[in-house]
């Protein structure tokens, strides 16, 4: 089985000129079938345990570095606690023994080695210490210089082998940063790591928004005073303009086909909303109201939508189905609510929101019921989810410069994730 992992470098210039480098980084993943369907975490109980896990170092050349990658993604998750390793009565190279580790409390215990020089090999074993057995024995193989994502291909293995679910250790953020007064657009690993700027600029630049495959992204940009929507392919490498009109135009979500999506555009006058489809270019306006109806977010089953608009005398959340109609208040609390983006699984929409005169993020069920508030440092902005729904990117001001920050969905674990030298905004998590 093959994973892929793609970076892309695109150099854009104004005038005449574009051209596009791909960087293939392509990672072999030897994946037997797990010995077992057992589930030791139900992530979908209100009230989870910390799961103890013993991780060792992998034995061989940058071992340490790979295993520190695995327990900072398994801890963030809230799920599991990596037992601290001076507490450990086997070494990493004695045979798993469950006597010696019952009595610690540990209940999954990881070994592994790594051998080779520009290509290495890693053998990583997961053991179950209550059924004394092993529950996972997977190969990898890569170039060194892909240490990191190795680490997170195998915390993904171990979170599924542990929850039946899929961990998010390989997915990526996208973000419009600000060095040296120049915006662009910056994509860098979930944890903040790798960061690579695409080359991609523009005086203003907007939240870029992923199609559901991963392969390409729209945002809205303002070049030679006119703002334009444009669609980077990832797998043609090219990046084109794809609707302009006088005013703003301000792109929304992909439906999830991918090949239509929502904007916001005030060529007639005020902003409304508008779907535009990819292939024949035929846009179609949906609301028509004489206020401001912007940021509209489509629902993972692409029946709805939701949106801003001050049509009720200040800026509130909005759902609506796909043609207009069906419209309802979602939000009846604070002055001023903007950013909507739904879960995956469509239960909850996350904003922000104006509160004691600072934004905040809170989320709230489709149904308006369940309003939480999850952030209360700075102001925040720019809420997405990530693809399993169990976490938050989102924009902070509460160190001074503006930041890209994670956090898990109810609220725990904010840490910043960009360097306190880039000023940084708008990011979204990929889908895969």
């Amino acid at each position: 089985m093959t994973y892929p992992n793609t970076a892309l470098s695109i150099e854009h210039s104004t005038g005449h000129g574009r051209s596009a480098g791909i960087f293939l980084l392509l990672i072999l993943l030897l994946a037997p079938s797990l010995s077992s369907a057992k589930i030791y975490i139900d992530i979908t109980s209100p009230s989870i345990k910390k799961m103890p896990v013993a991780v060792f170092d992998l034995q061989g050349p940058q071992g340490a570095e790979i295993s520190d990658v695995i327990r900072d993604d398994l801890t963030f998750t809230g799920l599991f606690m990596c037992v601290d390793k001076s507490s450990y009565t086997e070494t990493a190279s004695q045979p798993f023994s469950q006597a010696n580790w019952l009595p610690l409390g540990v209940e999954a215990v990881v070994k592994g080695t790594i051998s080779g020089d520009r290509n290495f090999s890693a053998s990583v074993k997961l053991y179950d210490t209550a059924d004394g057995r092993e529950i996972m024995n997977k190969q990898y193989q890569a170039e060194r210089s892909l240490l990191r994502q190795i680490g997170h291909t195998i915390a993904n293995d171990i979170y599924q082998a542990l929850t039946g679910g899929q961990g998010i250790f390989r997915t990526r953020i996208l973000f419009v940063g600000e060095d040296g007064g120049e915006k662009g657009m910056y994509m860098m690993d979930w944890d903040g790591q790798r960061l690579r700027k695409l080359g991609l600029k523009g005086s203003l630049m907007l939240t870029p928004h992923w199609a559901s495959d991963g392969t390409k992204i729209i945002y809205s940009s303002e070049r030679g005073r006119q703002w334009g929507i444009y669609l980077l392919d990832f797998l043609k490498l090219t990046e084109k303009k794809v609707f302009s009109a006088k005013g703003i135009n301000m792109a929304g979500d992909f439906f999830p086909d991918g090949n239509s999506f929502v904007f916001s555009s005030s060529k007639d006058g005020t902003p409304n909303i508008y779907s535009y489809q990819l292939g024949s270019g035929t846009v179609r306006k949906i609301t028509s109201t004489r206020g401001i109806d912007v940021s509209p977010a489509v629902s993972p089953d692409g029946k709805s939508i939701a949106f801003i608009s001050d049509r009720g005398g200040s800026p509130q959340v909005y759902v609506m189905g796909t043609d207009g109609q069906e419209l309802r208040r979602l939000t009846f609390e604070g002055s001023y609510n903007t950013s909507p983006s739904w879960s995956p699984l469509g239960d909850r929409i996350v904003f922000s929101g104006r509160k004691n005169g600072r934004n905040q993020i809170f989320t709230i069920a489709p149904d308006g019921t369940q309003l939480t508030q999850l952030t209360d440092q700075g102001n925040n902005e720019d809420p997405s989810f990530s693809p399993d729904g169990r976490y938050i990117s989102f924009t902070s001001d509460r160190e001074r410069i503006k930041a890209i920050f994670i956090m898990r969905a109810n609220g725990e674990a904010q840490k910043r994730i960009t360097p306190r030298s880039l000023k940084a905004f708008g990011p979204r998590w990929s889908p895969n």
